[in-house]
């Protein structure tokens, strides 16, 4: 067998290729260590845990190149591998479901700031119903389950390094609920220069020249934080055996009884090791991960991995019928085993920024679901739509607090008064993308129980009582002003051009 010109070509390319990984490798190595020296002895312990965990990430990096998908090899998972839930909840309760309950903590991820949203500080600090803010309604929920139940189902808080503060300042409040509340915090990793592939970091400081070096690393860095800060082995020592995590904006993720029924009555040697709640998906869906059967396991399968050619595969609604609701069951004797073995291979998202000089860095992450194929007997449930009611935009927030939704005990259901189950469409412009300026807009919120579709673009405000139905789709141009009348009813209209109502 002769080699050919482009084999040894080829062969010269790949140890060029390895050898530069071995020195941006080697480089990063030396950067942390140097950034390690700049921090005080207690500082430098937690973070070169962080540091441990992103060296991981980053030797995986080198390696992967292209997306993480074959995209040929993908298949719709199996009809059992995703339970209707339904199916579920016709099992019914035991009369010990308490005993169930206290094997629980609820944990919430409480990363990210209300920045999209144009607050400041952490976004489960937003008030979105009745002056109850996302962690107000979370304290509720589970406290109203414990007094239920008289059960101690702990409030676990995943914060990061941008929410721990003053998550901790608001927590004091809380004292005499009966909850008790942890926190722990993501780690903390150095965004890296996207040319260089070196930390822009020039010291562990978190302000001046280094306020935009850092970066909390995606909610998939659950797994290692929840084991590094010692409170995963706190929690299986109290004897809790699954955590039931979700985004602390979704209001639609309270303790489903049923499902961990579910979980808790498999027998011992089928114990489901993780459940993924999923649910149909519609238009405004078609960029959420989706659940797939890939190489013989369940696997979540995010807009990220897939290549270009396919994003428009991914999106459709027939060949991907359901998305990841982000709302998970998972247990923690699986964690503490898959964690030691450093046996969870979680894909990179490589998250492109560009930072207000126009330096562009990447940030590496990783997403909680997708450490599903590592699992046994993991598995999908197909949860209703409600159980998924998320608040990312001032659009959402104008849904859960309009009358379409009843409050009870930090829960949020459907108004019994609303005839169809389905959430209206709701598009506000750019002049409500801040929550100051949206409640600025509405003297209160309109009745929107018979609601298809309502648009507002422009420069448009709302007096009292004002009530929407069918589609209404409301437009001031440039330079104009809508100021929708007190009492006003719009039934399937469309309104444009200039109204100005002034006191006199």
């Amino acid at each position: 067998m002769s080699l050919t010109v482009a084999d040894l070509t080829r062969g010269a390319m790949t140890e060029f290729q390895e050898k530069l990984r071995q020195q941006h490798e080697e480089s990063m190595h030396r950067e942390l260590e140097t950034l390690l020296t700049t921090a005080d002895k207690v500082e430098a312990e937690i973070s070169r845990k962080d540091f441990d965990g992103f060296k991981r990430l980053f030797h995986r990096f080198l390696q992967v190149k292209g997306p993480s998908v074959d995209w040929p090899k993908i298949n719709r998972p199996p009809e059992e591998s995703i339970q209707p839930y339904e199916k579920i909840k016709a099992k019914g309760l035991p009369d010990n479901i308490t005993a169930s309950l206290n094997k629980l903590a609820v944990v919430k991820l409480n990363g990210g700031l209300g920045t999209s949203m144009g607050c400041k500080g952490p976004k489960s600090l937003i008030s979105v119903r009745n002056e109850n803010t996302f962690l107000d309604l979370t304290v509720q929920q589970i406290e109203h389950l414990n007094k239920t139940f008289g059960t101690d189902v702990p409030l676990v808080l995943m914060n990061s390094f941008n929410t721990d503060e003053e998550t901790k300042k608001i927590l004091q409040k809380y004292k005499h609920h009966r909850v008790n509340i942890h926190t722990f915090n993501q780690s903390r990793y150095p965004r890296i220069n996207k040319e260089s592939l070196l930390p822009i970091a020039k010291n562990m400081g978190m302000s001046g020249e280094n306020a935009e070096a850092w970066y909390p690393p995606g909610h998939g860095d659950i797994y290692a934080s929840f084991h590094n800060s010692g409170l995963l082995d706190k929690l299986i020592a109290e004897g809790k055996e699954y955590i039931f995590v979700s985004n602390i904006d979704n209001l639609g993720a309270t303790v489903d009884l049923f499902i961990l029924h579910h979980l808790m009555s498999q027998p011992a040697d089928k114990r489901c090791e993780f459940i993924m709640e999923v649910t149909d998906k519609t238009r405004a869906d078609v960029k959420g991960g989706t659940l797939i059967k890939y190489e013989d396991h369940l696997r979540l399968l995010e807009i990220a991995q897939v290549p270009k050619a396919h994003v428009d595969e991914f999106k459709s609604v027939t060949k991907f019928k359901i998305f990841n609701t982000n709302n998970l069951w998972i247990s923690l004797p699986a964690i503490k085993r898959l964690h030691e073995k450093n046996a969870m291979d979680l894909e990179i998202i490589v998250n492109p920024k560009t930072l207000d000089g126009g330096l562009n860095v990447i940030q590496l992450e990783t997403a909680v679901g997708a450490a599903i194929k590592s699992f046994d007997n993991a598995m999908g449930v197909n949860v209703p739509r409600s159980r998924f009611l998320p608040v990312k935009t001032s659009s959402d927030l104008l849904l859960v607090m309009s009358n379409l939704y009843s409050l009870d005990a930090g829960s949020l259901t459907m108004s019994k008064k609303r005839e169809f189950p389905t959430t209206p469409h709701v598009k506000l412009g750019s002049s409500f993308t801040k929550v100051q300026e949206f409640l600025a807009r509405f003297e209160n919120i309109p009745d929107m129980l018979e609601l298809d579709h309502l648009t507002v673009s422009g420069d448009v405000t709302f007096g009292k009582n004002v009530s929407v139905k069918g589609t209404v789709i409301i437009i001031a141009n440039h330079g104009d002003r809508i100021d929708i009348p007190a009492g006003a009813m719009l039934e399937n209209k469309i309104v444009s051009g200039n109204l100005r109502i002034l006191d006199h």
